[in-house]
């Protein structure tokens, strides 16, 4: 059980948020900026693969902006947020095992830690947001 009270965790996750925000408005734009780095994390055996790069960079950049805008909104962007990282989620499983190097990763174990930060986005937008809270309240 944490010791933070909400209204003391409140100005971190507000700084959490903004962060995520962030983060997606630049991955988004990175869609559009450097597709075929994209391209390589998205599943082999899937349709249209480039047109799911580019779907998925619009996502992307909805999400970080409504993230920083929305603060109304921000249980439900949290669970979209959360949504959209499992989601994805298969194209990091794909990267991992077909060792196909993007972004950097050009090792094993730089894929496979990839993959294995994916919980901790997904955390990150439960938490940020205020989503997880609002469940466990309710």
């Amino acid at each position: 059980m944490s010791t933070t009270s909400p209204q003391r965790s409140e100005p971190v996750r507000t700084v959490a948020r903004w962060a995520l925000g962030l983060f997606l408005l630049a991955a988004g734009t990175g869609h559009f900026l450097a597709p075929e780095e994209f391209l390589a994390q998205t599943p082999p055996w899937l349709p249209a693969r480039m047109a799911i790069v580019y779907v998925s960079g619009l996502v992307e950049l909805a999400l970080g902006a409504a993230l920083l805008v929305l603060p109304r909104s921000r249980v439900t962007v949290g669970w979209l947020t959360a949504a959209f990282f499992v989601v994805i989620l298969p194209g990091n499983i794909s990267q991992a095992v077909t060792g196909t190097p993007a972004f950097g990763l050009d090792s094993d174990a730089a894929r496979w830690g990839r993959l294995a930060f994916q919980p901790v986005l997904v955390a990150w937008a439960l938490w940020s947001t205020g989503a997880w809270r609002s469940w466990r309240s309710r």
